[in-house]
């Protein structure tokens, strides 16, 4: 067996799983789940009808670049979003099923393992994905502490140049899970400056992009960050996006990456051996999705009610507020976060995630673990539901 395989922890929902353990939930009330960030607004017909209406094509295999008519849409797609030119839909995007197998599928076509000392930076607290491609990749996490006292942005300057010499790859979210905060340009100019200095390649992983609640001001992507900069040809930058939470189709698997078009050649390369051709029909679903925006203005408009009716009612007791973009609360506990999410669900039969499970004693600074005494709460489910949660949690924090 691979032997790295023992290095991985157990993801935060198995983690959960035991914390909950013999706890009988509140049998007065229904379980309101705001744990997993999965989308459950109902998703848009036009999409179903276009998976419907292409089941033909479960005939044909399809090949791993996915079809011209998905990769220009996509192309399209960043050039409306971002504001850049049209990308080379041949050279510079690849069709991934879903941005969770490619982010961590892109660290094994990127690490060199013959220096034996690869180091893989990422956000603390983080996206567990980013932990287990480095270490499966061979190599070893160095995980950088997003804090409120540092409005959770990514502190570049925290780590010392011993480190960044064996950094191969620098994992960003942004707009970040759990914090919501979104990279501005002075961050990624510092990054992209750091990338030049040691050849480290950048994963920008930007799934949660579309939900954010000012249409005049969506969130920098890092392929504006590099075009504002004069960064053309993206060196360096590979940007992660999905439909899973913009269209509400976490099931349909489809997302991709765009960038450097030296980069995606290797990675599309890898990709070619490890299987992973998208589905016909969900390549002609995903056409449809990304060249839609109505339903994205609806989608974000939603998520924009529930914030604004559900933050008030939780900061009364739970230092949190509404995120750059995004859709989690990243609220402070007066106790344990373990504690306070097993109480919460006994008492009030709300599930949220305690931020501990989703992060790692930082190997820089002084050891702690950044999540420690937060919650991440996802405001997924129904407007009714989030609201009721957090009367439930209002009460419950009323009682500590």
């Amino acid at each position: 067996m691979n032997p790295d395989l023992d290095r991985l922890q157990p993801y935060p929902f198995e983690k959960l799983r035991h914390l909950f353990a013999g706890v009988p939930p509140a049998p007065t009330f229904g379980e309101i789940k705001l744990s997993i960030g999965e989308p459950q607004h109902p998703t848009p017909p036009f999409i179903q009808r276009a998976l419907a209406d292409n089941l033909a094509g479960l005939a044909n295999y399809p090949t791993t670049q996915g079809s011209d008519a998905l990769r220009q849409s996509i192309a399209a797609w960043i050039a409306r979003r971002y504001g850049v030119p049209t990308p080379d839909f041949v050279t510079q995007v690849v069709p991934v099923n879903g941005s969770r197998e490619a982010l961590f599928a892109f660290a094994q076509t990127v690490i060199d393992r013959k220096g034996g000392a690869a180091r893989v930076v990422c956000p603390n607290p983080f996206y567990q994905i980013y932990e287990g491609a480095a270490l499966l990749a061979g190599a070893t996490p160095v995980y950088l502490n997003t804090l409120p006292h540092n409005d959770f942005a990514m502190d570049w300057g925290a780590l010392p140049e011993t480190v960044w010499r064996d950094v191969q790859l620098v994992y960003v979210c942004s707009p970040a899970n759990p914090t919501g905060k979104v990279m501005d340009l002075a961050a990624w100019k510092t990054l992209f400056e750091l990338s030049d200095r040691y050849g480290f390649v950048i994963a920008s992983d930007e799934c949660y992009s579309e939900i954010y609640f000012d249409e005049a001001h969506p969130p920098l992507g890092g392929l504006t960050a590099a075009a504002q900069l004069g960064r053309h040809d993206y060196c360096n930058l590979v940007a992660f996006s999905s439909l899973s939470k913009r269209s509400n189709v976490p099931g349909l698997r489809s997302g991709f990456v765009a960038g450097d078009a030296a980069i995606l050649k290797k990675f599309l390369l890898y990709r070619t051996y490890h299987g992973s051709a998208m589905n016909p029909a969900v390549q002609a679903a995903s056409i449809a999705a990304w060249n839609d925006e109505a339903h994205v203005r609806d989608n974000r408009r939603m998520y924009a009610e529930k914030f604004h009716e559900v933050t008030p009612l939780i900061a009364r007791h739970l230092d949190c507020r509404i995120p750059d973009a995004g859709f989690y609360l990243w609220a402070k506990t007066p106790i344990a976060d373990t504690e306070f999410a097993r109480e919460l669900l006994r008492r009030k039969n709300v599930v949220v995630l305690p931020g501990s499970y989703l992060a790692r004693p930082s190997t820089h600074g002084d050891g702690i673990n950044p999540g420690a005494n937060f919650i991440r709460i996802a405001l997924v489910a129904s407007h009714e539901q989030c609201l009721e949660a957090a009367h439930r949690i209002d009460e419950f924090c009323l009682s500590l």
